[in-house]
């Protein structure tokens, strides 16, 4: 029996040590995958085989953030190695993104701003990053000079997201008229489960606990619908509002 699970693995092995060759992943995988041809082949399955395997979204996003918790160094990591081989402007995008997602909310910042000087100067999406990570590192003010740009661009790009994080940038910037109208705003246009979340975790921040348990009250009855993917996704969203609400009826 032994023997034959010791083939078995031999060969889950060598099935995911052809994919990643095929798939251009990186050699270092092939010598896990002969080195410890079990562990590696369950740590593969869910770091790069199954993220890129045909899966519905919500169940596609799952799997990502399974990869991530195995190897979360991954996107940083590639994206730096690719900038440092082969400086183009397509990579110093992709570095200043990893490295926002990856929590570098300075060096994100920096890059960002780099980005912004150079061919890609006019990309919306570049600057939406980089009012990420203003807002990220406490530049609230640049924050919301990067989304103040992008809606006089062009009012369709991203609109619930450009106007949610206007209105946490407005909030971070002291400017809590303008955040208030900011977040009903992007309420009335676009009234996502995130878009309530964070309208009620700055009102429990700013105590107008009126507004916060209304909102509250609400998504409360739409997470009592989730699926257990869905609360699974929205975990670190809901701990916020939750602290939020625990805050606030101290």
């Amino acid at each position: 029996m032994m023997a034959i699970l010791g083939v078995a693995h031999i060969l889950i092995a060598l099935f995911f040590a052809v994919h990643a060759i095929r798939s251009g992943q990186q050699l270092y995988w092939v010598v896990i995958l002969f080195m410890f041809p079990a562990l590696g082949s369950v740590v593969y399955f869910f770091a790069i085989y199954l993220p890129n395997s045909k899966l519905d979204h919500g169940a596609r996003k799952v799997v990502k953030a399974a990869a991530k918790s195995l190897d979360p160094g991954r996107d940083l990591r590639e994206a730096r190695q690719a900038y440092e081989f082969t400086p183009t402007a397509q990579n110093q995008m992709r570095l200043a993104s990893a490295l926002l997602a990856a929590g570098n909310a300075e060096e994100a910042a920096s890059t960002y701003e780099a980005c912004l000087q150079g061919p890609f100067s006019g990309d919306l999406e570049i600057r939406f990053g980089a009012a990420q990570a203003a807002l990220a590192c406490g530049r609230a003010a640049a924050a919301v000079a990067h989304l103040q740009a992008i809606r006089s661009k062009d009012e369709r790009f991203r609109p619930e997201q450009v106007l949610l994080l206007l209105a946490q940038a407005l909030a971070a910037a002291g400017r809590q008229d303008e955040a208030r109208a900011a977040f009903e705003d992007v309420l009335a246009r676009h009234n996502s489960f995130s878009v309530q979340a964070e309208f009620a975790i700055w009102a429990a921040g700013v105590g107008d606990a009126g507004k916060a348990n209304q909102l509250y009250e609400e998504l409360q009855r739409t997470m009592s619908r989730w699926a257990s993917h869905t609360r699974e996704l929205n975990q670190p969203l809901v701990r916020r509002l939750n602290a939020a609400m625990s805050s606030l009826n101290r």
